[in-house]
């Protein structure tokens, strides 16, 4: 059974950074690509990073040079650290395999203000 738990979302100034946990099942963790999703309100869900098993990772254009994701083999666990954050990054954030799963966390909100 898949299990995704994130973690981490807040309220934070334009500017500010923040950095997202997302705990993963241990056997979809080791084997597949992991990615964080968005989703603003009224906006379709979109993908916004992802990391493979290995080291290869892929960004949106309108997030690469602030944000960064990360994994932890050990932990299960898929990070993405957002810096220099804009009202635009406001949205729900989730964590899922990459192509997705039809299973998603209750994910985790982040608000940026201007």
């Amino acid at each position: 059974q898949v299990q995704l738990v994130e973690s981490g979302g807040g309220l934070v100034q334009a500017g500010g950074s923040l950095r997202l946990s997302c705990v993963a099942s241990e056997r979809i963790f080791r084997l597949r690509t992991m990615g964080w999703y968005r989703q603003a309100p009224g906006k379709q869900r979109e993908l916004v990073a992802t990391h493979t098993t290995g080291l290869s990772t892929y960004y949106d254009d309108s997030v690469k040079g602030r944000f960064t994701i990360s994994r932890d083999r050990d932990q299960h666990t898929v990070y993405l650290q957002m810096n220099s954050l804009k009202p635009e990054d406001t949205a729900g954030y989730y964590c899922n395999t990459n192509p997705h799963v039809d299973c998603w966390g209750q994910g985790t909100q982040v608000t940026v203000s201007s």
